[in-house]
């Protein structure tokens, strides 16, 4: 077999359905194989490298499978760094690869020459580069064994042109592939027994214990898992942004979203007053901890984090106890375990959910403002009644962050709410829909971005027209790079005094056309309502313009932001805050 036959073959063996990529001119031999494994393995082009590497990140997030992108030489594998860095900062298991020149090209100034193994070590698990065609079988099981085990992550895979082209003989090499690597987590780590009585110990001795969900809950497919054990000890869950949707947003026990990005008043106040903390899959990080300033240090209260990757335990806190162990095996552990009398912390549940109480009678007000422009609010609060069935959403971590995390409240237990958190990089959820609805085609993926977001991928719209893919888009059109002016104006800056961060209008709608997409453009609540109506009710692609008010308008839900305009950020009443006031 040819080599690029091999590793076609090695890809579909492993389950890979889907291969996200751009063509160029050294993985030409890579696509005629996968045009003779018609029917085996589709391959989704992408407009762009960096789009085909997100859309293989949703892709994995959703279908807990690795995602597969490519990219030819030169531009193209540097293009693909963004992604990669981001799915494997964020845990993710993704796998690249990156057809390069042929290897007696080295050195001798062919165009497109790029040490490409060197250049993704920095922001991967792994950078190989196949050296013989012989080594395609064995260098594939290891990228699957590698993204899969162990703190999930990217792999990045150089296989030069020529190992593609050559004859490889099957008696000298082995297809087989290890199932278990086929998923993630793989061959999960599980914790010592004698450190989970002695969290049960804690527990049983605590006043106000708090669960806090990371984004390792969902990464390990533990949301059923944590539910349970919280119902089962009646403990209070709070999460961090990547933990949303870990519970159910109308659970009792579900108290909200904490750190500094779009957190809730009564989440931040329950982490501050309890006594006992109980870290699943983060690495309390600055958001997380507004700046390792929350919880203020306390040396009563003690803390539990419990994580896959021991690198990350007591690094940014001073850990009572440490336990290194896959979210989902922990909990289901935990579950089999004895718990005591729940009604114990039957106080302490109603205290928190006091406080939440008061926010959203609070918050009421705002999400039912029909000002114009219109505030984020209550777009929130319009979307939000339409979500009564399972959807994927995929945000963008600019613009719609700190009011999406904030105010969103899913209605179904199977959604999902993705943002790309480790580097904060615009232009993820127009390609990222097309990989949530290749993982899960029986559910609607829904984009949330930015109009800064939407020239770094606008392309993307042509590939979400050609596929058909029912994606509905939500821009939110505010002219600007609207989370750096407000930065400017928390500084001092007048608004007609930003600097760079200003620039024209974007007619979203008129640019959805132009790529076959039906779309509509709204100023005022009514329309907003009328347009996602009819969005939820067209089975293709769907873009939203929505005029909205910006960021540098008023202060958004950022702790430090409001700590630093002189406000309470643990205030359960809320108020429009100006950055003059």
């Amino acid at each position: 077999m040819l080599g690029s036959d091999v590793l076609v073959e090695m890809l579909a063996r492993y389950g890979v359905d889907t291969i996200f990529g751009v063509p160029g001119d050294t993985n030409v031999p890579l696509y005629k194989a996968l045009d003779r494994a018609a029917g085996r393995i589709r391959h989704v082009m992408a407009r762009d490298e960096r789009s085909a590497g997100y859309m293989a990140d949703a892709y994995a997030r959703i279908s807990n499978r690795v995602g597969v992108f490519e990219a030819p030489s030169g531009a193209g594998a540097m293009y693909s760094l963004p992604p990669l860095a981001e799915s494997n900062s964020s845990s993710v298991p993704v796998i690249l690869f990156t057809i390069d020149i042929p290897l007696a090209g080295e050195g001798r100034g062919v165009i497109t020459e790029l040490d490409c193994r060197t250049l993704f070590e920095p922001v991967s698990k792994a950078s190989i580069q196949v050296k013989g065609p012989e080594k395609i079988p064995e260098i594939v099981r290891r990228a699957f064994r590698i993204a899969t085990t162990g703190k999930p992550g990217a792999v990045h895979i150089v296989v030069p042109e020529d190992m593609l082209l050559a004859d490889i003989d099957l008696d000298r090499v082995s297809l087989h592939v290890e199932e278990e690597c086929c998923h993630f987590p793989a061959n999960p780590t599980m914790a010592p027994p004698a450190q989970l009585q002695k969290l049960l110990g804690m527990v049983a001795t605590a006043q106000r214990p708090l669960y806090i969900a990371g984004g390792g809950v969902n990464r390990s497919g533990a949301r059923e898992q944590l539910t349970r054990l919280a119902e089962k000890q009646n403990i209070p869950v709070v999460n961090t942004i990547t933990g949303q949707g870990a519970i159910p947003d109308n659970h009792p026990l579900a108290i909200g979203v904490i750190g500094d990005n779009g957190f809730h008043p009564h989440a931040n106040r329950a982490l501050e007053e309890a006594d006992l903390l109980i870290y699943l899959g983060s690495k309390v990080g600055s958001v997380v901890s507004v700046g390792w300033t929350l919880p203020s240090p306390n040396p009563a209260r003690q803390i539990v984090q419990i994580d896959i990757d021991p690198q990350v335990l007591a690094n940014n806190t001073q850990n009572s106890l440490s336990i290194t162990g896959d979210i989902g095996s922990v909990l289901n552990e935990l579950l089999r375990m004895d718990h005591g009398d729940p009604a114990r912390f039957a106080g302490w549940v109603a205290q928190v959910n006091g406080w939440r109480r008061t926010f959203w009678d609070e918050a009421q007000a705002l999400l039912a403002d029909r000002s114009r422009p219109l505030r984020p609010e209550p777009i929130v609060a319009a979307f939000n009644s339409r979500l009564d069935k399972p959807v994927n959403i995929l945000s963008d971590a600019g613009t719609p962050t700190p009011y999406m995390t904030r105010f969103l409240r899913l209605g179904d237990s199977r959604s999902r709410f993705i943002i790309p958190r480790a580097f904060g990089g615009l232009g993820y959820a127009i390609p990222a829909v097309v990989g949530a609805w290749m993982a899960d085609p029986d559910t609607r993926p829904i984009g949330l971005f930015g109009d800064g977001s939407l020239g770094m991928s606008v392309g993307e719209l042509e590939t979400l027209a050609r596929l058909n893919c029912p994606a509905i888009l939500l821009h939110f059109n505010n002219a600007c790079f609207g989370w750096i002016k407000g930065l400017q104006r928390l500084g001092g800056s007048a608004i007609d005094d930003c600097f760079s961060v200003d620039f024209s209008p974007a007619r979203g709608k008129a640019i959805a056309e132009a790529f076959g997409i039906r779309a509509r453009s709204v100023q005022g609540i009514e329309e907003l309502e009328e347009a996602l109506d009819e969005a939820f009710a067209h089975d293709g692609p769907y873009l939203i313009d929505i005029v909205v008010e910006s960021l540098a308008a008023s202060v958004p839900p950022v702790f430090s932001w409001l700590r630093k305009r002189g406000r309470d950020p643990f205030a359960l009443e809320l108020e429009r805050i100006g950055y003059e006031n």
